[in-house]
């Protein structure tokens, strides 16, 4: 009879993008659009942003509040362009595509970083379904240029 025990944990912590190297690197069946690409790329910022402050312990509402924080569209240009230097022609290809397929957006923000948001989104959906090793590594740049989360209770 097999063991029902589970596997022992890796000797580190898993980075916060360990989920994003299990996936297959196959293409998706059919082509999306950039407006799907960017919806999906939502999520995936979204799932990012919350694994990552997950990670300290703290209330659900400081938690959520940090999340809706770090998926606006001004922390999404911010991202944009701290990967800037990064990315490939095809990569900038694609966020061009985004941006120029973006809608208004809300009042609060302008549609200059509106436009920059729906680009990013797009070229992590993008990555997601076509190359999340890629994908995998700007998110880990980000999490080495960008301060991380605060602990609860520091200012």
């Amino acid at each position: 009879m097999a063991s029902s025990k589970p596997p022992e944990p890796a000797s580190s912590a898993p980075s916060d993008t360990a989920w994003l190297r299990a996936l297959s690197a196959d293409p998706a069946p059919a082509e999306l659009g950039p407006q799907q690409l960017a919806w999906l790329g939502d999520a995936v910022w979204e799932l990012h942003q919350r694994l990552r402050h997950c990670r300290q312990p703290s209330r659900s509402a400081t938690v959520h509040r940090a999340v809706v924080a770090a998926v606006q569209a001004e922390a999404q240009g911010r991202a944009l362009a701290l990967l800037d230097p990064l990315l490939t022609g095809a990569e900038r290809d694609l966020v061009r595509r985004g941006r120029n397929r973006a809608p208004r957006g809300p009042r609060r923000a302008d549609a200059a970083t509106y436009g920059q948001a729906t680009g990013f989104e797009t070229m992590l959906g993008w990555l997601f379904l076509r190359n999340p090793r890629r994908l995998a590594e700007l998110l880990d740049h980000l999490e080495k240029t960008d301060p991380p989360p605060p602990s609860p209770g520091t200012p």
